[in-house]
């Protein structure tokens, strides 16, 4: 199954099914309905529509068709019906003709100083009955469908270079854990010979006298909680752990963004332990790197649905 980012746009433009007569036809521009729809990262399904006013009542179809397809992510989704102004004006019909001189005649007997009807008004109102009248009912659930996989092959495309984005930080945070891992046996060793060092220093100012057990003890007991200080021995596991399951996830795909989220927040509290661990120049600059990386991540998961 595929990874699936939540950044996508994907846009479509289909003709109306004419369902008017054929002189209706030949005085009536063609009409098409051009839809669009862009998605950013969010937390949960975000759908905004800006609908023109003749495709509002196709809204809660539209709603139904997203939401069945789409499980997170801020979506917007524009259409709006435009008519061809190059292939001229719309010629008003003797029937609409007439309802606008009857409509008028019935508006100045209530109102006799009202305007008289323009020529431009009655060209405006006869392009936009003729909008009005087209019917969309199949077009727009069709270039809809259409406009939705486009938009949900868009962000597979996302998705898949995000999740190779990430196989790669995983290999790079591996490779940091296992130059983590040997540094650990390496500082007990030289906290044990600054020990022993001190030891011998503190021999020589007695002039041969005996120490008192209690002061070997004492330093064997420092020694020991250093050791047990600085063990990262724990954290590298977890960490490892985590990465495969990461890894797991990624490889698996599907509806995986929160489940990631989560797991980078883990990685990134281990990346801090080991940092607070730190007790070599070389073991803080591993800290470091990981916690570059896993922010890089957690960018990237961000935007994974």
């Amino acid at each position: 199954m595929a990874v699936y980012s939540m950044t996508g746009f994907a846009s479509g433009q289909q003709s109306a099914a004419d369902t008017r007569s054929q002189a209706e036809t030949r005085s009536t521009p063609p009409s098409r309905l051009g839809l669009e729809m862009r998605s950013v990262n969010s937390r949960f399904l975000d759908l905004t529509f800006r609908l023109s006013e003749e495709l509002r009542p196709y809204e809660p179809a539209l709603r139904e068709l997203i939401m069945s397809r789409l499980k997170r992510g801020k979506v917007e989704v524009r259409a709006a019906v435009e008519s061809n102004a190059g292939e001229g004006l719309r010629e008003p019909t003797p029937r609409m003709l007439q309802r606008l001189n009857s409509l008028q005649d019935h508006v100045r007997a209530w109102l006799p100083d009202a305007k008289s009807l323009s020529v431009a008004d009655v060209v405006r109102m006869s392009a936009s009955e003729g909008a009005s009248e087209a019917d969309w009912s199949e077009v727009v659930i069709e270039l809809a469908k259409t406009t939705l996989d486009e938009l949900m092959s868009a962000r597979e495309r996302e998705g898949a270079r995000l999740a190779e984005m990430m196989i790669g930080h995983l290999k790079q945070l591996r490779a940091l854990a296992k130059q983590a891992g040997p540094l650990v046996p390496q500082l007990v060793e030289q906290q044990r010979n600054r020990f022993l060092d001190r030891w011998k220093e503190a021999m020589a100012l007695t002039d041969g006298a005996t120490l008192p057990e209690a002061a070997q003890d004492r330093a064997l007991s420092e020694a020991t909680a250093f050791a047990i200080r600085i063990d990262v021995a724990e954290e590298l596991t977890r960490l490892a752990s985590h990465l495969d399951e990461i890894e797991r996830l990624v490889k698996k795909g599907g509806e995986v963004g929160k489940r990631l989220d989560f797991l980078i927040q883990e990685l990134h509290r281990e990346a801090n332990t080991l940092g607070s661990k730190s007790a070599a120049l070389e073991m803080t600059r591993v800290s470091v790197d990981m916690k570059v990386l896993i922010e890089q991540m957690r960018e990237q998961v961000q935007n994974l649905e």
